[in-house]
């Protein structure tokens, strides 16, 4: 029988078995299924935390396996959350998990609650529709988005996504080194929430790698 107290073992040692437990009752949804989604699974599935669910319509293509990394070639065609369930559940026998394969203007007429919820969306209209979902349920959220060679993340709390310019902008191509790190700052931000530690809040960080190859990080201040 596998014990709690060795699963978490490394992380227990990190911040005790007071703030481990904390995550046991936390629920929280993750928004998208693709690289940000996929990454963002892997690092909270088998955290601790109690219910993860994965909301996505999507099936996996295979130009998406070189980047999102709970799928194979097996998976091709299969819907994406229902890939990622099955991943999470395999990993971790604590955690309660649903797939929900439906867009998210769907999903948010069910009406559920969260302590928090992940953005792993690929398109600015999907986040402005979290955005309204997030302050209307008075739930903070993680924004993440991954560009080429460069990443934003920001934790919303009081501040309006609608400062950003709402359109159907396309991401170009993109790095998957670059989806993991800013999946696993958003990761980070979470779990530092989850367990009752200082997060910084409507403060949005933009990293790129210049010319020269420097890993850049601006901060810029969200209005509320």
């Amino acid at each position: 029988m596998i014990k709690k107290e060795d699963y978490f073992n490394r992380q227990i040692q990190l911040w005790q078995e007071e703030r481990q437990s904390l995550l046991q009752d936390k629920k929280i949804a993750i928004i998208g299924a693709g690289g940000l989604g996929c990454s963002l699974a892997y690092a909270l599935g088998t955290s601790g935390i109690g219910e993860i669910d994965i909301v996505d319509f999507d099936t996996v293509g295979l130009h998406n396996i070189h980047r999102q990394i709970a799928f194979t070639l097996k998976d091709e065609n299969r819907p994406k959350a229902e890939v990622v369930v099955e991943v999470l559940k395999s990993k971790n026998p604590f955690l309660k998990t649903k797939a929900y394969i439906m867009r998210f203007d769907e999903f948010k007429t069910q009406n559920k609650r969260y302590n928090l919820i992940l953005d792993a969306t690929d398109n600015l209209k999907a986040r402005e529709s979290i955005d309204r979902y997030a302050k209307e349920s008075d739930t903070p959220w993680v924004y993440g988005s991954v560009e080429e060679f460069n990443g934003q993340v920001c934790f919303f709390d009081k501040a309006s996504f609608g400062v950003f310019n709402i359109s159907d902008h396309k991401p170009a191509g993109i790095t998957a080194p670059m989806v993991m790190h800013i999946a696993s700052l958003q990761a980070n931000l979470a779990l530092r929430y989850l367990v009752d530690l200082a997060v910084v809040r409507d403060k949005l960080y933009y990293l790129y790698f210049n010319n020269d190859g420097e890993l850049i990080t601006q901060k810029f201040n969200m209005p509320i």
